[in-house]
This record gives C-alpha cells, structure tokens and sequence, in this order.
C-alpha cells in the first residue's frame, strides 16, 4: 500500500494548542475531500475513551477522529500513560493496560515500544490520503530525548517533517520557539518546516517584528498566526492542565450550581462539558485550597485514575465535611466512576492496582463497598436512566467491583444489568458510566428534576459538530493549509 502524506505538529510545551489545531485540521482537511486520519504516538492523560476494538486511547485523538468522521481506533494513540502517582504511571499499549511503570524506569521501557507505534503508523497510512501527527510536551525536553517516541525520536524513525507551535498567550513565544530551535540537533532542525503561532489576541499587525525575529535566527517561516479560539473550552479537553484555565461561567438568575472537586488525579472530566455548555448550568471546578461553595445544587464527584488516593486528598482538602453539610442542607450528590467509589462505606485496592495496596472508609453516604480488581472493563453501552426512563449511552473504564444495598436501588438500567446505586433520600447517586450527560433527554430530565423547573437544554453533540466546523473555518481563515499540506506530501 502507498504511504500517505503525513506531517508531524509539535509544540514548545504542553498545552500550547497541539490537540486543538489536530483536530481543526482533520475537520478541514477531510471536508477537502481528503481521507485524514489523526495520530498521537505517546499521550499521557488521565481523560482516556473507549475505541471500536474495546481498548482505549486519549480523549484528544477520539475528538481528532470525530473530526475525520471516524470511530476511535486503539492505532490512533498506541502507548497512553495514566498518571497515578507523581512517580508512576499505568502503562496502556493497543488500548490494553500493560502494567504500572515508575517514571524512572519507564525512560528505558519506551524505546522497546518504537516498533509497536511505528506498527501503527503504517497501519493508519493504509488507504489514507493524509496522516496529521501531535506530538507529546515538547521536543525541547532534550533530558528525555534517549528513546524517545514522542517527538523527534518518532519524526525522524518515520521520516516525518515537524511544524513547530508556539502559544503567545503566555508569554515569550520567541524565547520558546527559537530556544526550542536552538536544542535541536542539526537533523532535527532540518526537519522543521517552519512555526505556527497559536492563541493571538489583538492586531496581528504587531507581531511581523516577531515574525521576522523567529525567521532571522531560525530560517523558519511562519504558516499563520492563529487567534485565540474561545469555543475551544468547550470541546473535550486532553488533560487536567487545561482545568487551571477553567472560569465560572455566570449562569442565568436562577441557574443550577454545579460544584466539582478537583481531584489530584482526576479523570474523564470531559463528563461534565454538556453541563457547562447548557445556559441554565454554572459549573465550576473547586481547586485545592478553596472549600466547596455552600450554595451549590449539585456536587459532581468525578472520575479518578488513583481512587484511593485522592479520597485521602479529598478528606485532606476538607472537601469530605463540605460535602456532609451540603447533603444535609438537601443538596444533590452525584459520583462518577470513581467518585461513585468513593461514595460507598468501604474502598480496597488490596493489589495495589491504583497505588500502594490498602483500604479506606468511604464518605458512607451509599450503603455500597468497592474492591479495585485487576479485570478492567472497557465497553461502549446504553440503557436507560432508572428515575425517568430517558435513554443514555456512554462507555466504561474501570477497575473495580461495587456491591451492597443501594444497589437494590440503581441508577441506570443497562440492558439486563442495573448499574449504579441511589439512596433512600433519591438524592445521593452514582454510577460507572461515563459520558451520560451528553444524552439529551436524560440531561434535561435530569436537570429538571434537580432544580424543580423544566429545563430546555441545547443538543450537544450537534453543538461539538458545530464548533469542529467553526473551528475548521478558524484555522481555514489564519493557516496557509495548501502550504501545509505541500509539507505534508514531500
């Protein structure tokens, strides 16, 4: 089969825009007519998704092949790193999980996974017209480069040319694309066919000094200074450095209040985008330090790679005795995957799956016990909301093992399994199933039940449609894309 065309983004850190700019790409390229598929070698996320084969990926590439028109292949992100302690990470290869590899040792282990992503590169090159590749942090990271497939390890062990972004809405993008430059060895610097500036505000105007700065010391042109896409904080985000970024959004008079603690190591919390994309919600992530708001309705518990863990973070932040006073004040409680875990009166992990062995007392607001096991269920499902009869659908990704009385009570119904547990009030609940609240009718019913009131709603997955178009349109606009696509096929 002929390769495709392909071309490498890479950036000067993380969270510049790699993910985003893929993604808008592969939206305007295959609306070009064009076979696009997206390819991330190495990603390290805690926000992972379900793929046709029943294995999982980064959240970021899932986005990136909606955009194409696909389903998620485990090709598309072969080695993905779940952060479970500040030293260890779970190591996942063709969507299985391989083991827990300690930061340290993981620096030798990557280099024996070359031929395992390069495998699926060739793969994705079959009957693709074109092949867009993100790179992971920055190849600056030069005290990483032994081994590495993240970056130019893998642009140069595949023959691939790297655009280079930089993100100017932090500051010193000059300093970091010509410094990132400057790392480079003579070969790698051959490789980069010229920048990207990324998240501009104001008159572009300004910057052709800095253009022409970039350009003297580094021989590189730019493809087109791209402004901040606002829209942007509401497409599914790759990892938790974007929840730093994360505002309140005021809501109507009236408006539900969400609050969701952010947990050390939280995951999937892309469940919560249909709640900040509806006008009638406010959600905001409570960060460490700051006491749940008292005035909340809801209290979100989210997903967690390392449970654990951070039900000890929980308790050490005080969040535990918040969360008591907010269900005895009425309030509604909801956890998710692992913050349905944490709800229960008992929580071990005693093969230390998620971190040292052990256990722990849950909150004990549902009468249900967890055990964290080594079989992980990985499985896109639908069913249908126990309260309200509304359907949903979502995928789970979990390692443990819930039961007790609640459970008699579920939450959902997933064809012949109940799933999930309520308690006696019909306030406090939780469940495994990730991405429910992106189904429309159950999110309203939902929603309406909670505050009292019907509550219109928007239809989200046409609006993440609408926002790949407008951010295709965007990158249209401020990208010379027949340049690089001519890169692309050198």
């Amino acid at each position: 089969m002929r390769r495709a065309a392909a071309i490498m983004v890479q950036g000067t850190g993380s969270d510049v825009g790699k993910s985003l700019l893929v993604a808008g790409l592969c939206r305007a390229y295959a609306r070009r007519g064009l076979a696009v598929r997206p390819f991330k070698p190495q990603n390290m996320s805690n926000n992972a998704a379900v793929t046709t084969e029943g294995g999982e990926i980064g959240r970021a590439q899932a986005l990136q092949a909606r955009a194409c028109g696909l389903a998620p292949s485990i090709d598309m992100n072969p080695v993905l790193l779940k952060p479970q302690t500040d030293i260890g990470a779970q190591v996942v290869v063709h969507g299985q999980v391989r083991g827990t590899v300690a930061a340290a040792d993981y620096l030798d282990f990557k280099a024996r996974l070359l031929p395992t992503v390069l495998e699926s590169f060739a793969r994705l090159c079959e009957g693709a017209d074109l092949v867009l590749v993100e790179g992971a942090g920055s190849p600056a990271e030069v005290n990483l480069r032994a081994g590495d497939i993240a970056n130019m390890g893998f642009a140069e062990a595949a023959d691939l040319p790297v655009v280079l972004v930089g993100d100017i809405d932090r500051g010193g993008v000059i300093a970091s694309l010509v410094g990132t430059w400057t790392l480079l060895s003579e070969t790698e610097q051959a490789r980069l066919a010229g920048v990207i500036i990324n998240k501009f505000r104001g008159d572009v105007r300004l910057f052709d000094g800095g253009l022409t700065a970039i350009e003297e010391r580094t021989g590189l042109t730019c493809f087109g200074v791209v402004p901040y896409f606002p829209a942007a904080q509401r497409l599914p985000a790759e990892d938790s450095v974007a929840l730093g970024a994360l505002k309140a959004r005021a809501g109507k008079p009236g408006a539900i209040r969400v609050a969701v603690p952010v947990l050390a190591r939280i995951a999937n919390f892309d469940d919560l985008d249909p709640l900040i994309a509806e006008p009638d919600v406010e959600v905001t992530f409570v960060q460490a330090g700051s006491p749940l708001p008292g005035d909340a309705d809801l209290v979100v518990l989210p997903g967690s790679k390392a449970t654990l863990g951070d039900l000890a973070y929980l308790r050490s932040q005080g969040w535990d005795i918040d969360i008591g006073a907010h269900v005895r004040r009425g309030g509604w409680l909801l956890g998710l995957c692992g913050g349905y875990q944490m709800l229960g009166r008992r929580l071990c992990d005693p093969s230390g799956l998620e971190g040292p062995a052990g256990e722990a007392p849950g909150l004990g607001l549902l009468d249900v016990d967890t055990e964290i096991g080594a079989a992980k269920r990985l499985a896109e499902i639908s069913g249908h909301d126990s309260a309200s009869g509304a359907p949903v659908h979502g995928y789970e990704i979990h390692m443990g093992a819930t039961d007790g009385p609640d459970c008699a009570h579920p939450m959902l119904q997933l064809g012949e399994r109940r799933e999930g547990a309520v308690s006696a009030s019909g306030r406090v609940m939780g469940c495994y199933l990730h991405g429910l609240f992106a189904a429309d009718e159950f999110r309203r019913a939902f929603l309406s039940r909670l505050a009292g009131r019907a509550i219109g709603g928007i239809v989200f997955e046409a609006e993440i449609e609408r926002i790949l178009d407008t951010l295709a349109d965007h990158l249209e606009a401020h990208l010379d894309l027949d340049a690089l696509l001519a890169v692309a096929r050198r």
